[in-house]
């Protein structure tokens, strides 16, 4: 019998056709992934599916039920996690199951039995603000709050972007927790290790529903969408500069503590002109703390350091002058075009509008933007506006420039051509300093720190530290430190 029935299903908004004939079927208590690179229309399916919005044409039917004639009905028997943190965060973890409780006319002890496995992991911060949680404790939260009801059917788009490999893992063992109680669960995701997870995919391209298989056959029969050929970066030792002349990070014993909890507690490390330095941790390890002190918006408690030659106590602003910064939130202005954002980014960095207008043809020619110059930035695929706001943190050419975790919810393909521009910076003499929750990525690394409890672990090359743990993977390697952690948040 099936769960979710989608007859000829299209979406247009204005000009883009956003889904494009669309039929398909899960199956009742199915594992079913919808997959797709950005752009390809899987928001809004979640969003029709979940009675959000109204398809223009099709028929949908959920849990038996018509998503336009008997939404209420179909409204009481669903759970949706939207891509975007969606919960209260103002309110405290337990005040959100409570109100997600009352919303569907059920009660926070009724619906106890289902959430406990999950809930139990963030019941010590029942009184913490969501807002204050880490990553992954947000997403344990938001599916909390979804499934308080005991829904029959699970929407999930895209639940552990933006999460650490060890939450991702956590999840994940949760939803097939779900799944032996028999709820049928659709989910998006852009990482391979969980697309192998589910028992069918949909793979959506452009609005048009491309195939439905298994998810080997998927991944084999669209490689070079799914699996692209990796990265190739060969740079000669001599190339790698490595006298104390060249070191635009220098951090020495660096303490940032809130009243008896050190966020970051002592720890020291140099990162060379050029260089790809990975900055990894778990959610909650210390990464954004550390991050905020190094590009000058806090202050260290104790310890020293410098960015780029200036001192991270008495120089933020000159720091903030020499550097490039992107957020793992878009940070350029979706009302604007690509052209007017680089202008007014220019001018913030320092540049003369001669300069910038010179400038700004190269760039886009680089991102391959030529015909997008005057195009607004918000009808962008999330890809191309990340490919974007990089290119424009390094508009001004900085001494390093910080990426906080840069492709989240980005598809591989265009990660790797992310990348790409990471590669070419660096040839440059642009230093990247980068968080990222992807462990293929951290392989693109010329070094890595991993942080456990506010303190770096672990630093060395991808390959040595793979040598050193004797283990296969970066992922293995990650996983392997980010468990000995004895902190909770």
């Amino acid at each position: 019998m099936s769960a979710i029935e989608l007859q000829h299903v299209s979406k247009r908004y204005g000009k883009v056709q956003a889904l494009n004939d669309v039929s398909l079927k899960v199956g009742q208590g199915e594992l079913f992934g919808l997959i797709g690179p950005d752009g390809a229309g899987k928001t809004s399916l979640f969003r029709i599916m979940a009675t959000l919005l109204l398809a223009d044409e099709g028929q949908i039917k959920v849990d038996g039920f018509d998503v336009v004639k008997q939404y209420r009905d179909i409204r009481k028997r669903i759970g949706y996690m939207p891509g975007k943190f969606s919960l209260y965060q103002d309110l405290t973890v337990e005040e959100n199951l409570h109100f997600f409780a009352d919303l569907f006319g059920t009660t926070f002890e009724e619906g106890y039995e289902i959430v406990k496995p999950i809930y139990s992991q963030i019941e010590p911060f029942r009184k913490r603000k969501a807002g204050a949680l880490s990553g992954g404790m947000k997403q344990k939260l938001a599916l909390s709050c979804a499934l308080i009801h005991e829904p029959s059917v699970l929407f999930l788009d895209e639940p552990t972007t933006g999460v650490d490999p060890v939450s991702r893992k956590e999840l994940w063992e949760m939803l097939e927790m779900l799944k032996e109680r028999h709820i049928t669960i659709v989910a998006a995701t852009p990482y391979l290790d969980e697309i192998r997870r589910f028992e069918r995919i949909a793979y959506l391209d452009q609005g048009n529903l491309r195939d439905i298989d298994t998810p080997e056959n998927i991944l084999t029969q669209y490689a070079d969408v799914f699996n692209p050929t990796g990265l190739n970066r060969q740079e000669s030792q001599s190339q790698k500069p490595s006298v104390e002349d060249n070191e635009v990070i220098r951090v020495s014993h660096l303490v940032k503590a809130f009243g008896s909890f050190r966020a970051v507690d002592d720890i020291s490390f140099t990162v060379h002109r050029g260089e790809i330095f990975g900055f990894l941790g778990a959610n909650g390890a210390g990464k954004t703390t550390a991050m905020r002190i190094l590009t000058g918006l806090s202050k260290p408690t104790s310890g020293q350091g410098s960015v780029a030659g200036f001192d991270i106590r008495h120089a933020s602003e000159q720091i903030k002058r020499h550097i490039g910064y992107m957020s793992q939130r878009f940070s350029l202005y979706e009302d604007m075009t690509v052209a007017q954002n680089i202008e007014l980014f220019g001018g913030i960095y320092g540049m003369k509008r001669g300069e910038i207008y010179r400038k700004m043809d190269g760039m886009l020619k680089h991102i391959q933007f030529e015909d997008h110059r005057n195009t607004m930035v918000k009808s962008l695929p999330l890809g191309w506006k990340q490919k974007l706001a990089f290119s424009v943190s390094i508009f001004h050419d900085p001494d390093v420039v910080f990426l906080d975790e840069p492709t989240g919810g980005v598809d591989p393909a265009t990660r790797k051509q992310f990348w790409q521009l990471i590669y070419d910076a660096s040839k440059r003499g642009i230093t990247v300093f980068v968080t990222t929750h992807y462990m293929d990525e951290a392989e693109y690394c010329d070094r890595i720190s991993i942080m456990v409890d506010g303190k770096i672990r672990a630093m060395d090359s991808p390959q040595a530290l793979k040598q050193a743990y004797q283990c296969e993977t970066m992922d293995d390697v990650f996983t392997l430190l980010a468990r000995q952690a004895t902190r909770e948040e």
